[in-house]
């Protein structure tokens, strides 16, 4: 038997049982779609169009298209089984299958064509599973796919020192078993998004997010970080003059010396140490019992007198191994307060501290409640204007510009911060960086964890920052560093 002979044996049955609607309307399904998505790829490639303008047609052409595209592969063999079964149940199926002849120019012709098509297929499938992929590793997808539910958290990244760095670095990190995991993650989150179940605000921090040494410390070595800060933080009052006054810290972030670990990062993060707690809540706010591992093994708990807890909330608690996201609980997705905003606005020359009572004002009409944010952004430009108008016109005739770049800082503020549509406000997210707004460091460095032996978790505040200047008012120290 030559080997036309074996090939026809093979195509008599795919042949016959072929011709049926449901296989038709596979081969269509799959045709009409490959073209498509073929049309799209060129239309990204020459004129650098596609979903990374338009964000909503990758979930076309990236993930709708191509199943349907698979939906057709499958209806194809599935019509011509479908065929067989009905011929064996009726007893009309043949024995022996009609012979396929390829002395006929169509029939080859038709063969030739199928045999490009499957090829074909085979590139557009290979090539489309993996654009699909890429394109829901994709900031883009993440970001605005799910507009309002990720509205918040996009925002927030936009203006991160970690814009620059994709969703899927932290969120996943490297290794298959974590990209399964997500994605199978996501199936429950697409669900919830489209039947409108999804919480409002989104809850932090998230339960099974990936530990940070598999992550952060892809690009972070927390055993480099060495030496001190200069911290240089404004605060202005509430009055006409918006006055000042400057705290200067030196933060001790340190790291591994030859003297062994120092500083915050150096003690928290020494190499063959472990930091394990037990918290409360869900937010990691309440935290009774710290236990401290050495490189040596030796282990020393230390329990909080002021948090009475039982041995049931202790055992139904939260046990955790303390890594970076304890106190960077938001490195990327971080939520000011108004006041802080402001006083940082202030102090970079977005706001200027000449105009009388900006501070005042612009806290009033940023702690207000509005609707929706557009609403906001309008009442927050007419209430600042009104104000001036009324209450200083000399702004207005001779300061209009610095008053009007004011307006769209504050503007810009709320809308980084707040999002009325998921509940997400001034103080809705915890930030556990510091301890000025919240316990951050002080759920532990309370003075209150103490060990059997008497040992505090210490509470100074030389342990973390040399205090320079406090609260003054044009800091003599900041001459001194030329920094004035």
């Amino acid at each position: 038997m030559n080997w036309k002979e074996q090939v026809g044996g093979w195509l008599r049955p795919l042949v016959y049982l072929g011709r049926n609607p449901i296989s038709l309307i596979g081969a269509v399904l799959t045709t009409s779609s490959a073209i498509t998505i073929v049309a799209f790829w060129l239309f990204e490639i020459v004129l650098g169009g596609g979903a990374g303008v338009y964000p909503y047609a990758g979930i076309l052409f990236y993930l709708i298209l191509p199943a349907v595209f698979i939906l057709g592969l499958l209806l194809m063999p599935a019509g011509a089984l479908l065929r067989r079964y009905r011929l064996r149940k009726q007893g009309l199926l043949p024995t022996i299958y009609p012979r396929v002849d390829f002395t006929h120019p169509l029939l080859r012709r038709a063969t030739a064509l199928i045999s490009v098509a499957t090829f074909l297929n085979i590139v557009i499938f290979t090539t489309a599973s993996y654009k699909g992929v890429q394109y829901m590793d994709s900031v883009r997808f993440c970001g605005t796919t799910c507009h309002t539910v990720m509205q918040p958290e996009y925002t927030a990244y936009l203006h991160s020192p970690h814009s620059r760095v994709a969703c899927v670095q932290c969120h996943i990190g490297p290794g298959a078993s974590w990209f399964v995991r997500s994605k199978l993650s996501g199936v429950k989150q697409v669900f919830a998004v489209l039947f409108d179940t999804y919480p409002r605000p989104i809850p932090s921090p998230i339960g099974d997010l990936r530990p940070a040494r598999a992550t952060c410390e892809q690009c972070h070595w927390p055993q480099r970080f060495e030496g001190n800060i200069l911290l240089v933080l404004n605060h202005y009052e509430e009055d006409e003059a918006n006055t000042s006054d400057t705290t200067v810290l030196v933060m001790k972030v340190g790291g591994q010396s030859a003297n062994g670990p120092e500083g915050i990062h150096g003690h928290h993060l020494a190499p063959g140490t472990k930091i394990t707690y037990i918290a409360l809540d869900t937010q990691r706010q309440v935290i009774p019992v710290v236990t401290y591992t050495d490189a040596s093994g030796k282990s020393i708990t230390f329990r909080s007198t002021s948090i009475k807890a039982t041995p049931q909330q202790l055992a139904a608690g939260e046990h955790r191994v303390m890594d970076c996201m304890d106190c960077h609980n938001r490195p990327t997705h971080t939520f000011q307060l108004p006041g802080d905003a402001l006083d940082d606005a202030m102090q970079h020359g977005y706001i200027s501290t000449s105009l009388p009572y900006i501070k005042r004002e612009a806290l009033a009409v940023l702690k207000a409640k509005y609707p929706n944010r557009p609403d906001a952004r309008s009442r927050i430009a007419s209430t600042l204007e009104n104000f001036y108008k009324t209450q200083y016109p000399q702004v207005i005739a001779k300061q209009s510009a610095q008053l009007r770049q004011a307006i769209q800082r504050v503007q810009a503020i709320y809308s980084r911060n707040v999002f009325p549509a998921m509940d997400v406000t001034w103080g809705t997210y915890i930030n556990n960086l510091g301890h000025m707004n919240w316990p951050g460091c002080f759920r532990c460095h309370d003075g209150s964890h103490v060990a059997a032996n008497g040992q505090v978790i210490p509470n100074d505040c030389s342990t973390c920052h040399d205090i320079l200047a406090m609260s003054e008012h044009n800091p003599k120290v900041l001459n001194e560093l030329g920094m004035k």
